[in-house]
């Protein structure tokens, strides 16, 4: 039976709103945040009492790239799966692609995404819609039906839209409605590779995907958005070229945001010398200069937030021959730790800094108005992070349905403890997933 109160206590405030952290109480009632404050007490008589034990309390992580693979690629993941591995990984909301089977590209698509979570999602699930019908790139697919029907924003993602007049179209309509377009950048006649273009690539005898075929993509479609000024994301950057084109475009006023996953920012193209096909993703991994460029664009603002990608593979998939394998890896239990890893513990950010890119910066792309803050009036969402606890990656003990993972033996530091979704404990360290998000 859900209480009508959660009292936490004994835990560290990192609230983006704040400008340190804080050892305060949080009180939740009736699903959303009432107060954080010094010695605030629970009135309800049933209210459950939290004892967070020094660690970090935050607003729920959320993550705006996900791939949940329902409807059509069930084996691989569902969303009733997919949000269960969200919440081990202290996620409260998520954002899932439209490339399924068949793509989400209609009003009707997106109300089944929104249907299917509210019976089977333990967090938070909202649907990207496709930029164009079935992800051809030929003909735009009915955004604005798609947005009334709840899509926070679209995406042809896996492939990019190639034609320059489609995505000047679907620039300017979005402007109309204020909706958003989230990119995967990728210029498709300069794809088609396994691999990131480079030495490792020649020597393995792969075919490469060059950074030019990401930057290429990004720079024409600042040029075309120089004028509309319509909202425009850019999906798991990989380059410093890249990062070079968005830090100029910002410098210049346009409205441009990017994401960045972790293994672009701990892995290089040579993980993959062996063939081992869980270093296989799109974007590749690539060198040792991209990687120290997308981690200074974090530090200088220039990259906004961060997101996981978390694309679930079937294990016969991943097993093929490196260059049949599909792309992508999963994401969402292992993102946090990862991140600390690679900006955390090197001085790159603060822990407040990781998780205003993990909460609030996310937030304010989807335009999620009601979280990614402890302010009073916002959802109850809550992540409890004990940040000096250290696990080892064990995809066996996976919630997802798939384990195609490189970190797999990986000792990391830095573990969720607790996620709460509207005042309601939905994953415990110690007890697991709760049986149902209702």
């Amino acid at each position: 039976m859900k209480n009508d109160q959660l009292l936490i206590t004994n835990g560290i405030v990192l609230d983006p709103n704040r400008q340190k952290p804080e050892p305060l109480e949080v009180l939740i009632a009736e699903g959303k945040i009432q107060a954080v404050g010094s010695g605030l007490k629970a009135t309800a008589p049933q209210a459950t009492i939290l004892d967070a034990k020094g660690g970090f309390v935050t607003p729920g992580l959320i993550d705006i790239h996900v791939h949940l693979r329902e409807p059509g690629q069930e084996h691989k993941e569902t969303i009733a799966s997919g949000s269960a591995a969200a919440v081990a990984g202290g996620f409260t909301t998520v954002c899932c692609m439209p490339n399924t089977t068949p793509a989400i590209d209609t009003d009707t698509q997106i109300e089944f995404v929104l249907t299917q979570a509210a019976r089977t999602a333990l967090c938070r699930v909202l649907p990207f819609g496709a930029i164009t019908k079935a992800r051809e790139g030929k003909e735009l697919a009915e955004l604005r039906l798609m947005h009334e029907a709840g899509a926070v924003g679209f995406s042809d993602d896996g492939c990019g839209v190639a034609s320059a007049a489609v995505m000047l179209k679907a620039l300017q309509y979005v402007k109309m409605f204020d909706g958003l377009i989230s990119q995967h950048c990728e210029e498709p006649t300069l794809s088609g590779g396994a691999m990131n273009a480079g030495t490792t690539a020649i020597r393995l005898g792969l075919g490469g995907i060059p950074a030019v075929a990401e930057e290429l993509m990004i720079a024409r479609d600042l040029q075309l958005n120089a004028r509309i000024k319509a909202r425009y994301h850019v999906q798991h950057i990989s380059t410093a070229g890249s990062v070079a084109l968005i830090r100029r475009a910002k410098q210049h006023g346009q409205n441009v945001t990017a994401e960045v996953a972790p293994h672009h920012l701990l892995l290089t193209d040579t993980a993959c010398a062996n063939y081992d096909t869980h270093f296989k993703m799109n974007p590749p991994l690539r060198s040792q200069e991209d990687v120290q460029a997308c981690i200074e664009a974090l530090a200088d603002g220039t990259i906004d937030c961060l997101a996981t990608d978390h694309a679930p593979h079937a294990r016969e998939e991943k097993e093929l021959e490196f260059d049949r394998a599909p792309f992508g890896i999963l994401g969402l239990e292992t993102a946090l730790a990862l991140y600390v890893e690679a900006l955390v513990t090197p001085g790159h950010l603060s822990w407040l800094d990781l998780i205003r890119k993990m909460t609030a910066q996310p937030a304010a792309i989807a335009r999620l108005k009601d979280r990614g803050t402890l302010a009073a009036g916002s959802l109850g969402d809550i992540t409890i992070i004990q940040a000096n606890e250290k696990w080892t990656i064990d995809p066996e003990k996976s919630f997802s349905k798939s384990r195609n993972t490189p970190f797999a033996g990986r000792t990391v530091t830095g573990r969720v403890a607790y996620t709460i979704l509207g005042g309601r404990i939905v994953y415990d360290s110690n007890g697991g997933i709760a049986s149902t998000g209702k």
